[in-house]
């Protein structure tokens, strides 16, 4: 049977990473992480079973501990040293996953590469697509030799809402809110307590269950009728937003698939701009 090719440079084949499991440049990491509303525990999960060697990446420890927002992205200094523990360096290929399939991974993809690291790469199809295979995994928790991650933040890639703001006010960069319909529209409340319901007045809307197929990223056909039916224009910039900046970078991932971007990523995506009053909003 021949595999299909991933619809992105970036995702790796199950096959692929079971014959490179063992590289000493390798480093496997779990980068799970659920809402509440989905009542599973990420870290449990994977000490219950990961595949081989992977190390857990938590992304609400590994975070900027002085807001109130939930895994906003952690200086640079606290990043390397919260993977270094993890014994992981800027210079190993490093291969993300996590237990939707693909949900999390791309967060934790995208901040590795923001912080240094060239060789990241997420699992294709996550582990629901290695277990389905049959293929092996581990209980327990791995502890790898510390390392030196030497990371420096590309500022570029993340949206501030002063960015957002501004892209608002002069239509010079598209928002693109990856939010379910519900959610966008105002008619779903929000699984964060607290937070307004609807829309940044002038967001677009493509949630991004939308360009993802069972667990693994669409094809590049169908990411680009997605984007086009959600009234994107890809030769334009964009910023990405959600709802706490995580599946905001699924939809990144799927505009580098089509060859367009790269988009930034609101960080505090609706968890910051639904949780101040002083910011507009507007309901469909």
């Amino acid at each position: 049977m021949t595999e299909a090719t991933p619809a992105s440079r970036w995702l790796k084949s199950t096959a692929w990473l079971a014959d490179h499991l063992g590289d000493a440049n390798l480093v496997v990491v779990d980068g799970s992480y659920y809402l509440t509303t989905q009542n599973r525990d990420a870290k449990a999960e994977y000490a219950k079973a990961h595949i081989p060697g992977a190390v857990f990446f938590d992304i609400n420890a590994i975070a900027d501990t002085e807001t109130d927002l939930p895994h906003m992205l952690p200086g640079a200094d606290a990043f390397g040293k919260a993977v270094g523990t993890l014994g992981i360096a800027e210079t190993d290929t490093i291969v993300v996953y996590d237990g939707s399939g693909l949900y999390s991974a791309p967060r934790v993809w995208w901040t590795f590469r923001i912080f240094g690291a060239k060789n990241v790469f997420i699992l294709d199809g996550g582990l629901p697509a290695w277990t389905a295979e049959k293929r092996p995994t581990e209980a327990g928790e791995v502890k790898r030799a510390s390392r030196t991650f030497k990371a420096q933040l590309d500022t570029g890639a993340v949206a501030m809402v002063t960015d957002v703001q501004l892209a608002l006010n002069d239509g010079s960069t598209q928002l693109v809110d990856a939010r379910s319909a519900g959610r966008f529209a105002g008619k779903e409340a929000e699984p964060r307590k607290g937070l307004r319901s609807g829309h940044m007045p002038g967001a677009l809307n493509l949630p991004f269950t939308e360009i993802v197929e069972n667990g693994r990223l669409a094809s590049r056909d169908t990411i680009a009728a997605a984007f086009a039916k959600a009234g994107v224009d890809t030769d334009k910039p964009i910023i990405t937003t959600c709802g706490s900046g995580v599946t905001a970078v699924v939809l990144a991932l799927g505009l580098d698939a089509i060859g367009k971007g790269p988009a930034r990523i609101y960080d505090g995506s609706w968890t910051e701009w639904g949780g101040r009053p002083d910011l507009p909003v507007v309901k469909d």
